[in-house]
C-alpha cells in the first residue's frame, strides 16, 4: 500500500514534459521497515509476556491464596513501577539524539532476563520483586520504541503505522494466551512450565531487535513541509524566478556546488528539565491531564477477566483464553481505527474508545450472562484497546517536537500509567469491602464523568494529521 501523490496528475506531467531526463520518483510505503522490525519484536515480545499474562492473576490468587486486595496491590505496584521507569527510559532516548535503539534494548533485555525466574517465585515477596523487573523493562522500552515508530513515520501517516504496529504486538497477545492453554493442558506441572517456554521466546524478541532495527532512525526528510516551505524546481517557476546561469553569477556569489559546506551546528542534548518542560505545551499539557483522568477510572485488565470468568461462571482453565476475544478484536481493528485517527481527529476517536470501554462495563453489569455476553464484552474490550493506545501515542507525537518524541511520548505514558496503577489499588481495596459488581459500579460511572471532562478539555487540542506537499520517495 503507498501513499498517493498530493500533487496533481497535470503538475506531474508539466515537471516531466520540462525534465525528461529526471527518474521518476518512487513514492514511499506508507509503514516504513522500521514499523514492521518493530512490530515483529513486540509481537515476539507479547507472546512471552502473555504467556505469563494470561495465567497469572490465577496462579496468584488461586494458586498462592492471594486476596482481590493483595492482587490489586501486587498489580498496581507493578505498573507504578514501570509507569516512573517509563520516563526515565524516554529522556535517555532523546539524549544524544540516537540512543532509542539502545534503551529499548535494555528494557527488552531486562524483561527476558527475568523470566527464568519466575519458575522459582513461589512466594509473594519473590514474585512481586520478579514483576517489578518485568515491569522496569517494560517501562524502559515504551517510550523509545514509540519514538522511533513517530520518527520514521511522515506525520500525516502516524495513525495507521501504530496502528500496524499495534496490530502485529496484538498478534502476540493472541498467541500467548494460546500457547499458555496449551502448555498447561499438555504438562504435569503447568505454571512452571509456561513461565519456561516464556523466557526463550523472550530472548527470541532480544535477537530480532539487535539484527533488524536499523541504529539511528530520523525523521523523513520529505514528510511534511509547508505548502510555502516547498521550492518547485525550475521549469514551473515564474520566469523571474529562475535561477540566472553559472556564467551570470557574480565571483563574490559563486554557485552552490563551489561553495564550502557550512559546518553543521553543533546540537544540544535535551536536558531532563527540558523534557519536562514539554508540559509548558499546552496542547500535550491537556493531552497527558485528560489520559491520566481516564487512566483513574479504568480498571485493568487482569480484574476484568477475573470478574467475567466469576460472573460467567466459567472453568478455571477457560481462563488463559478470556484474552483472546480481546486480542482478537484489537488485530482486527487496530489498523482500520488508526487509519481513521488519519483522516479525523485523533483526539475524538480516543474519546469514543472509552465510550465503548463504558458500553463494555455496562454489560458486565447486565443481568444478560453466559458466553455470549463474555464474548461481547471482550469485543467492546478490544474494540477499546484499538482507539485509543496506538491513537493516543500518534495524537502525542502530533504535539512533541521530533527531538523530544522520547520524552513526550514517556510523560503521557507516565501519566496514563500512574493513574491506571491509582485504580488498580482503588479497586483492589472497593471489592474486599463491598464487591467486584459493586466496585465496577462505581468505576463506570466514574468513567461517564470522565470522559465528559475530557471531552471538554481536548475539544481545543489541534491534533489534525497534517498533510504531505511533495511525492515521498520508497524507504
Amino acid at each position: 500500500m503507498y501513499l498517493a501523490d498530493s500533487r496533481s496528475t497535470d503538475a506531474r506531467g508539466t515537471q516531466a514534459a520540462a525534465a525528461p531526463d529526471t527518474p521518476p520518483v518512487r513514492r514511499r510505503a506508507v509503514v516504513p521497515s522500521t514499523v514492521l522490525a518493530l512490530g515483529a519484536v513486540s509481537l515476539i515480545t507479547d507472546v512471552s509476556s502473555e504467556m505469563v499474562t494470561a495465567v497469572l492473576p490465577l496462579y496468584v490468587v488461586a494458586g498462592l491464596g492471594l486476596s482481590p486486595l493483595g492482587f490489586g496491590l501486587l498489580d498496581g505496584i507493578n505498573n507504578g513501577v514501570g509507569a516512573l521507569v517509563r520516563l526515565a527510559g524516554g529522556h535517555l532516548a532523546d539524549r544524544g539524539g540516537h540512543r532509542h535503539k539502545l534503551v529499548a534494548g535494555l528494557g527488552y533485555g531486562l524483561s527476558a532476563l527475568c523470566k527464568p525466574l519466575l519458575p522459582l517465585a513461589h512466594t509473594l515477596p519473590v514474585l512481586s520483586a520478579v514483576l517489578a523487573v518485568d515491569r522496569t523493562g517494560k517501562g524502559l522500552r515504551t517510550a523509545p520504541r514509540d519514538a522511533m515508530i513517530s520518527l520514521a513515520t511522515p506525520p500525516a501517516h502516524r495513525g495507521r503505522a501504530f496502528g500496524v504496529h499495534r496490530a502485529m504486538d496484538t498478534t502476540g497477545a493472541l498467541l500467548g494466551p494460546l500457547a499458555a492453554f496449551a502448555v498447561l493442558r499438555a504438562t504435569v506441572d503447568g505454571y512452571d512450565a509456561v513461565f519456561t517456554v516464556s523466557a526463550c521466546v523472550a530472548a527470541l524478541g532480544v535477537l530480532v531487535l539487535v539484527l533488524f532495527v536499523p541504529c539511528h532512525i530520523d525523521a523523513p526528510a520529505d514528510a511534511v513541509r509547508p505548502p510555502d516551505a516547498v521550492r518547485p524546481p525550475d521549469a514551473v517557476r515564474p520566469p523571474d524566478a529562475v535561477r540566472p546561469p553559472d556564467d551570470d553569477v557574480r565571483p563574490s556569489q559563486p554557485p552552490d556546488a563551489e561553495r564550502p559546506p557550512r559546518p553543521p551546528e553543533p546540537s544540544r542534548s535535551p536536558a531532563l528539565r527540558d523534557a519536562l518542560g514539554l508540559l509548558r505545551r499546552p496542547d500535550l499539557r491537556r493531552l497527558t491531564v485528560c489520559a491520566a483522568l481516564l487512566g483513574l477510572t479504568t480498571v485493568s485488565d487482569s480484574f476484568l477477566y477475573l470478574l467475567l470468568q466469576r460472573e460467567g461462571d466459567l472453568p478455571a482453565h477457560l481462563f488463559p483464553l478470556l484474552p483472546l476475544g480481546t486480542a482478537a478484536s484489537f488485530l482486527l481493528l487496530a489498523v482500520p481505527l488508526g487509519a481513521l485517527a488519519d483522516r479525523v481527529s485523533r483526539r475524538r476517536l480516543f474519546l469514543a474508545g472509552h465510550g465503548v470501554l463504558l458500553l463494555g462495563y455496562g454489560l458486565v453489569l447486565s443481568p444478560w450472562h453466559g458466553v455470549p455476553a463474555v464474548l461481547a464484552v471482550l469485543v467492546l474490550h478490544g474494540t477499546f484497546y484499538a482507539a485509543t493506545d496506538g491513537v493516543l501515542a500518534a495524537a502525542t507525537a502530533s504535539v512533541v517536537p521530533d527531538r523530544h518524541q522520547g520524552a513526550g511520548q514517556a510523560l503521557v505514558g507516565t501519566g496514563q500509567a500512574l493513574a491506571r496503577f491509582v485504580c488498580s489499588l482503588a479497586f483492589g481495596v472497593a471489592w474486599s469491602l463491598w464487591d467486584g459488581r459493586t466496585a465496577l459500579t462505581v468505576t463506570a460511572a466514574a468513567l461517564a464523568v470522565s470522559t465528559a471532562v475530557a471531552a471538554f478539555v481536548l475539544r481545543t487540542v489541534d491534533d489534525t494529521p497534517a498533510t504531505t506537499t511533495t511525492e515521498e520517495v520508497r524507504a
